[in-house]
């Protein structure tokens, strides 16, 4: 067996991992996957999958360490963790790397000092990070580590995409700028276009929509962002499953000045707007059948989101000069038809030409869905965050 990668998400109560092996292509499975849920709660639970089969147990997980510790024991019951292969590196995700950080870096106790430095910037999952890359330093200590971060793909946007015209001094005090994220999806899927057309990625011109549950739009050019949708936090730009997306500042102000409070209003948009807060379902599969059923509400949800995302490919179109390609990723990005037909109507004239049939036909790896006659090529390709990040952890191994 290869030499493997494990890679970590620690969220606020539950870790995501994966074991990686980076030389395989996207199309191939990890070699493990996982998830503890529930951290700090009485019905904590932990999940494994492996060669086709899956784990799981139920019970009282008290920390992160615990939580951890737990899942490498599991791992090496099923003669798949750390005892029982060879893991040369760990890659971890950090949603922010504030103005600080440009690329992956190696892991050590500056850097996790500079990233705690960086919670106020992302106070719901910086922390959690901290905890995941210190136990995880304990647990695996004679093997590289390696942060990757969301933010890091936008950090050379240029200043007329990445400053607010917020007053100067201000801005710079609190460190407020556009930091974008799903950067490493967003630089992932745009090397893997220029890979599948068998172009050079320094001259094509493309845009890229990751369109999960959060969703982002990133212009890039010779393979640099050169503007992204999300901005200082992830609640900006595109409308998403249940947060916001754009929405006038003065909004917020007014809401706060009828009496609600500040935690009240970032809990109303970044968990209870966008097609959640029009539609009452954040589940596109779930917000479909509703639209079947002829449910206005969801057909207004679907409308707004599609109308936002024609709105930025526009507005794309226009800073990148000239489109190459347009690709869809993300779990709705790649599985929902509609959204894909729908963002794409009518923009002949822009020389984009959808093939009706290609797009209805899914597969596991990337495909172009735009006619031959299209000047655009648009595409479908599945990013996969993971792999990206245990290559780049595995560039530290020993």
């Amino acid at each position: 067996m290869s030499r493997l990668a494990l890679v970590l998400n620690s969220g606020s109560s539950s870790i995501k991992f994966q074991l990686v092996d980076p030389t395989k292509d996207a199309t191939h499975p990890p070699y493990v996957s996982g998830l503890v849920e529930r951290i700090g709660e009485v019905d904590g639970s932990i999940v494994l999958k492996t060669r086709g089969e899956k784990f799981e147990i139920t019970e009282p997980i008290d920390s992160h360490a615990d939580g951890l510790d737990r899942a490498f024991d599991l791992m090496d019951e099923h003669e798949c963790g750390p005892s029982t292969v060879d893991i040369a590196a760990v890659g971890h995700r950090v949603v922010h790397g504030g103005k600080l950080f440009s690329g992956p870096e190696l892991v050590d106790d500056q850097i996790v000092e500079m990233i705690r430095d960086l919670i106020p910037l992302a106070p719901l999952h910086n922390p959690a990070h901290v905890v995941g890359i210190e136990e995880a330093r304990k647990l695996l200590p004679d093997v590289p580590h390696v942060v990757v971060f969301d933010t890091g793909f936008f950090h050379s946007m240029p200043p007329a995409a990445a400053l607010y015209p917020l007053k100067a001094d201000v801005a710079a005090e609190y460190d407020v700028r556009r930091y974008g994220f799903h950067g490493t999806s967003h630089e992932y899927v745009s090397q893997q276009v220029a890979q599948f057309l068998g172009e050079d990625l320094s001259k094509l011109k493309q845009i890229t929509l990751h369109l999960g549950n959060g969703a982002s739009a990133a212009a890039i050019s010779g393979g640099r962002a050169m503007d992204t949708s999300m901005g200082m936090t992830p609640l900006a730009g595109l409308m998403m499953g249940t947060r916001t997306g754009d929405i006038d500042p003065g909004a917020i102000f007014h809401l706060y000045r009828q009496g609600l409070s500040i935690d009240e209003i970032d809990n109303l948009c970044n968990r209870e707007s966008g097609l959640k807060g029009v539609s009452g379902v954040n589940d596109f599969r779930v917000l479909q059948e509703r639209m079947d059923e002829n449910d206005s509400d969801a057909w207004a949800a679907y409308q707004m989101y599609v109308h936002q995302l024609r709105r930025y490919i526009g507005a794309y179109m226009l800073i990148l000069g000239r489109v190459d390609a347009i690709t869809f990723t993300a779990g709705v990005g790649e599985n929902h038809v509609g959204v894909r037909r729908d963002t794409m109507a009518n923009l002949e004239n822009f020389g984009i030409e959808i093939d009706e049939k290609l797009n209805d036909q899914p597969t596991d790896g990337p495909r172009v869905i735009s006619t031959k006659e299209s000047k655009v090529k648009v595409l479908v390709v599945p990013t996969n965050e993971e792999l990206a990040i245990a290559r780049y952890a595995m560039e530290y191994a020993k």
